[in-house]
């Protein structure tokens, strides 16, 4: 007896979890050529080039791993996908873009992020999500600015602070 879902044989290729280890090992590659495009400004061997490529080592791993799994049948089904929701994480990004673009700042355009994501996994606490959110993306650009002194973008809260 086999624990393959239903429907499933053992042997039987998946031809979409083949198509995402191709796309793994695709963007693994992009990082790879993308970090050997940056100048290197350290004098210790190590800068900022060494992260995306731990990054690509670790998408590799992950694409080789999918890749056997899906030439033997053995990927888990795939969970259909809520459209509703889809759009609604889409809208967060489109207004995390806008926002940033138009001056709106960090803690704005992140919490707006929160709150439609939250909403798309379906929580309805608009008002809690909203402050939950401000709460953290608040902390969380504090850290960024005043500890570790990176630069996120302003707009008229981070201003007040």
């Amino acid at each position: 007896m086999t624990d393959l879902p239903q429907g499933r044989r053992s042997g039987h290729v998946d031809r979409a979890g083949v198509v995402i280890a191709l796309a793994l090992a695709a963007l693994a590659a992009v990082l790879v050529w993308d970090s050997r495009q940056l100048s290197a400004t350290t004098m210790y061997g190590m800068g900022p080039e060494v992260m995306p490529v731990v990054i690509a080592i670790g998408l590799g791993i992950l694409a080789i791993g999918n890749l056997i799994d899906a030439l033997r049948g053995r990927l888990p089904p795939r969970e259909s996908a809520d459209p509703k929701a889809v759009l609604l994480i889409l809208a967060g990004l489109a207004l995390l873009i806008a926002m940033i673009g138009l001056g709106g700042g960090f803690i704005l355009a992140t919490s707006a992020l929160f709150v439609t994501t939250s909403a798309a996994f379906g929580r309805r606490a608009i008002l809690a999500d909203s402050a939950i959110a401000l709460v953290m993306t608040t902390l969380i650009y504090l850290a960024f600015d005043r500890l570790l002194t990176l630069s996120l973008p302003t707009g008229p809260l981070e201003r007040l602070l």
